[in-house]
């Protein structure tokens, strides 16, 4: 055992060890020693909590605990890992899902006295020497991701002991195994394999904060800890109140994306303390930070975009209240732990009353008020139809990936697969993993491999969770209407049975934020809003597997193929022209002249454009679906520039590219699409050609027209689009 006489029980625990008898009243007086040493002198546990940590340690049951946020879930875990440890028991396992949580409780269990190591993507150089303190006894607790538990060295060579010799499991965040959570984690779901092989009586914890009787249930059976359970050591469930006295839940109806700009603006200085800004894109988050930072406020973008390192960085500044928000996607979540978080504010309603609740549940936890205020806008369906779309895919898709393994004759990586099915990258890792979570592919070295075992496609529940989005994504919409309290509507949701009115909310005391904002901000949000240009970046490296599929390229592009950065007017997703962009070019919309307010700021662009050498020349990207807009915006660029109009490149209808798919799969179809013009006077020309599209998505048009215009006498190609998406 690890623990000496300096250890904060040391003195105490001397006549337990493993396998000895327990007295219940010597244990919990140890197990209040260790709680204080984890949160302070006067810290006591509640009566539940005392029954989660009794029911781990003396009765090695399994327990399922669903509390509110700052209720003290890890707290049970780390005591409960203290008591075992010190009863001689092996290390703790924990199955959490973000790095940001993990560094968290790195950090508590320190506090408790309790050595914990973490193993993620972002301490590899570190993985080694953390096995190793594992395989001598040295870590109270391990704490992993999820996808951890299927690497095939660690799966193989570190799992199978930890699992013999582990003293308890703990599954954080645990309603990430439940159906709702099915394409943020798959490998959730492949714990339940792993309980099954722990040897008897090792016990087991799942925690959540946000789950209803439906993720209850599910979690429950997944994870053997259902109340009707034959076991003559039933499992424990724990549930209580969901309940924030702290927070004051308020809804800013606006009517367009500048209001909210400017009212955001004009309040967040009123707002107490520092908090969170949440937004539904990766742009919306860039923007408005960048706005705000205009605005003079203190604050940072948060993404799945954001470094690790950033990250890091951004988490620290907020905690030591060294920004006065962070602007963040919900990469920004579970196991963020600030008690002082004086605010969450919404630009943008979440798609689920359950996420809403988490993420509020950021704010408040110790403080005495906390402001919660969600700013929906008429975007947020949309983005929510988006992501929707992002799912898991068709079974016409899924057996093209388990075909593609089964013929090949070695390990194929995710790269050399994408070739040969409609599926971006994030998607078909997506996947794979439940191929690999069902038993029907196996992840190993060099790739995945196909398993033989029979695999069905669970239509009955993927139709379930697209009906079960839809009412989550309508209740979203009547909390945002709703006339009774709003604490209450979300609690309700939760299927909390103690649901009451909180009498703090908005709707409660019929106190509410003011709608007005100011002129002056109006007009900078306005000015925000249509500033245009972003830059498009040229692809460097072809995808991998082409000529495998009759493509004649591989690995880097050469740099006299390539185009030069490219502009486009703005992005689909963005607050400012996304939604002047969307309405242009959204799939059933007729194809039309390109308004002249976005002419006119095409022009804009290409005045503040910094090119080396100016465009001699302009070249349409011929378009089957939109050739009016795309032929006479190329036009008005010409005659406004005065640069010569040099036609289009012509596309075979019938060789149009079908949807959106992985880059390998889109290059193949615009491979042979495209022909240029007879006798096109590119090396006549005294500059680069300036070459217009609608919009791009991949990139991959561009890349191949461009390459063809290059190796047709270009010196250059500097592309623009009204759009990026």
């Amino acid at each position: 055992m690890r623990w000496a006489s300096t250890h904060p029980l040391g003195p105490t625990t001397a006549g337990f060890g493993k396998n000895r008898p327990v007295d219940e009243q010597a244990l919990r007086e140890m197990a209040e020693e260790h709680l204080r040493a984890l949160a302070g002198p006067t810290a006591t546990l509640r009566e539940d909590q005392w029954s989660a940590i009794r029911a781990l340690v003396l009765e090695r049951r399994r327990a399922l605990v669903v509390q509110r946020t700052g209720w003290g879930k890890s707290a049970v875990y780390f005591v409960a890992t203290a008591l075992l440890r010190d009863l001689g028991e092996g290390p703790t396992v924990i199955v959490s899902p973000l790095l940001a949580l993990m560094r968290n409780q790195v950090e508590a269990a320190a506090a408790a006295g309790v050595h914990a190591a973490t193993i993620n993507s972002a301490n590899q150089e570190e993985w080694a020497s953390i096995e190793e303190e594992v395989a001598v006894g040295d870590v109270d607790v391990l704490l992993v991701s999820p996808e951890r538990l299927n690497n095939p060295d660690f799966r193989d060579n570190v799992l199978p002991e930890l699992t013999r010799n582990t003293g308890l499991v703990v599954v954080d965040e645990a309603h990430c195994i439940s159906d709702w959570g099915h394409d943020f984690r798959p490998d959730y779901r492949r714990l339940r394999t792993l309980l099954t092989e722990l040897p008897e009586g090792v016990p087991v914890l799942a925690t959540t904060a946000t789950a209803n009787d439906r993720v209850v249930h599910d979690v429950s059976e997944q994870l053997g800890v259902t109340e009707d359970s034959a076991s003559p050591n039933p499992p424990l469930v724990l549930r209580g109140s969901l309940d924030r006295e702290s927070l004051r839940l308020g809804v800013v109806p606006l009517h367009s994306t500048r209001e909210r700009l400017a009212w955001l603006a004009d309040n967040l200085e009123r707002l107490p303390g520092s908090g969170i800004i949440y937004t539904l894109t990766v742009s919306t988050a860039e923007e408005v930070a960048d706005f705000l930072t205009d605005r003079g406020f203190t604050v940072s973008s948060y993404s799945g975009r954001t470094e690790a390192n950033e990250r890091a960085a951004a988490e620290s500044a907020l905690l030591n209240n060294e920004v006065k928000a962070l602007v963040a996607t919900s990469a920004l979540g579970m196991g963020f732990d600030k008690p002082d978080l004086g605010f969450v504010l919404h630009l943008g309603a979440p798609a689920s009353p359950i996420a809403y609740y988490q993420q509020i549940g950021r704010a408040g936890r110790g403080v005495e008020r906390a402001e919660v205020v969600l700013l929906p806008g008429d975007e947020d369906r949309r983005i929510w139809d988006y992501f929707t779309s992002l799912t898991f895919p068709g079974e016409e898709t899924v057996r093209a990936v388990l075909a593609t393994l089964e013929s090949a004759d070695k390990p194929l990586s995710t790269a050399a697969l994408e070739p040969h099915v409609e599926l971006s990258r994030s998607r078909l890792e997506m996947v794979l993993k439940v191929l690999d979570v069902d038993g029907a592919v196996r992840r190993v070295k060099g790739g995945w491999t196909a398993t033989g075992v029979a695999w069905s496609y669970e239509s009955e529940r993927y139709e379930r969770i697209a009906r079960q989005r839809e009412v989550e994504q309508q209740s979203m919409l009547e909390y945002q209407r709703t006339a009774k309290c709003r604490m209450e509507f979300l609690r309700a949701e939760l299927d909390d049975p103690h649901a009451a009115p909180c009498g703090r909310c908005d709707n409660c005391t019929g106190t509410r934020y003011s709608t007005e904002v100011s002129p002056d901000t109006s007009e900078s949000a306005r000015q925000r809003l249509e500033r245009a240009g972003i830059t498009l970046s040229p692809r460097k490296m072809w995808p991998n597997g082409m000529r495998e599929v009759g493509i004649p390229v591989s690995g880097k592009i050469p740099p006299a193929e390539q185009h030069e950065p490219g502009r486009a007017l703005g992005r689909l997703s963005d607050i400012g022209w996304g939604d002047k962009l969307r309405e242009l070019l959204r799939a059933d919309a007729s194809d039309r002249e390109a308004p002249e307010e976005l002419v006119q700021a095409c022009v804009r662009v290409l005045a503040e454009w910094n090119w080396k050498d100016r465009p001699a020349g302009v070249v349409a990207v011929g378009s089957s679906s939109r050739p009016t807009l795309v032929s006479g915006l190329a036009e008005r660029i010409a005659t406004i520039g005065r640069l010569r109009l040099l036609g289009h490149v012509a596309p075979d209808p019938s060789r149009a590219p079908r949807g959106s798919h992985n880059s390998a799969r889109r290059l193949a179809g615009l491979w042979s699409r495209f022909s240029l013009p007879e006798e096109l006077p590119l090396t006549d020309l005294d500059g680069p050609v300036l070459l217009v599209d609608d919009y791009t998505d991949t990139g991959w048009t561009l890349t191949v027209v461009a390459r063809m215009l290059r190796k047709s006498g270009a010196s250059g190609v500097l592309p623009l689009t009204l759009a990026s998406t």
